[in-house]
């Protein structure tokens, strides 16, 4: 079985148990070991990350160790970065055998290709998010950035986050991802006509759960949700794409 899964935000400051938020994912993880051929991780996993050359940010272990195991019993793992662990160079790659992406991703997945992405780097998007989004993929915006003290951008990154997380009104977010998922959709659909090879396309990046068809020849989208409130991934078994919800 292939799964997919995305927007986990690990560590975000918004969750009331942290601790807890990566017990389920570190349940999930295992419950799939027996079964998984791969496993697509589709960005925003991390809630914040930034990889110094020497040093890597504290946390997470319970849940790089439920990756490890995965890798060390030979089942790939890829991570697409999102705009939220966009800073990850090649330390997961080294430690853990991690096959890391930073951008959208034409893959052949048991017979049939797939369009794989974030979500953030397709479609259209606000000129002010392109910009961002090119800052943080700048080589030289990310050496400047490197020469803050880590307390600082800490600070920075997370206040942020929570922020665009729990500031903004409910219906402006609603209103604004439906705009983006039509968004995504006419993506796909103008892809799938230059690209007639690639039957279906999955995303993360809105936090909605949502699987459809985008034309009449079989062709489909799926956009994962996440793990803040749904716990939802998919999966592929060669045949169809099914969205499920984890139950810890």
């Amino acid at each position: 079985m292939i799964y997919f899964l995305s927007d986990l935000h690990l560590g975000a400051k918004y969750f009331p148990n942290p601790r807890q938020k990566e017990r389920a994912v570190v349940q999930f993880l295992d419950s799939i070991a027996a079964d998984a051929e791969e496993v697509y991780l589709l960005g925003d996993i991390l809630d914040y990350w930034y990889e110094y050359k020497n040093v890597v940010p504290r946390g997470y272990i319970r849940f790089f160790a439920a990756l490890a195991r995965l890798t060390d019993a030979g089942v790939p793992v890829y991570w697409l970065t999102g705009n939220h662990d966009v800073w990850l160079f090649d330390y997961l790659q080294t430690e853990l055998g991690i096959t890391v992406y930073h951008n959208h991703l034409q893959k052949e997945i048991k017979g049939v290709q797939f369009l794989l992405s974030h979500g953030d780097d397709v479609g259209t998007q606000p000129l002010l998010y392109r910009f961002t989004r090119w800052c943080f993929h700048n080589r030289v915006c990310q050496w400047l950035y490197a020469g803050l003290h880590p307390r600082l951008t800490y600070g920075i990154a997370h206040a942020w986050s929570t922020s665009n997380r729990t500031k903004r009104k409910e219906a402006e977010v609603n209103a604004e991802i439906e705009v983006c998922y039509q968004h995504l959709l006419q993506f796909s659909q103008s892809y799938a006509k230059a690209h007639p090879e690639v039957q279906h396309f999955v995303m993360g990046h809105l936090h909605l759960a949502k699987h459809q068809a985008i034309d009449t020849q079989g062709r489909t989208i799926t956009i994962l949700g996440d793990w803040i409130n749904q716990n939802t991934y998919a999966t592929f078994d060669g045949n169809q794409i099914t969205l499920h919800t984890h139950h810890s």
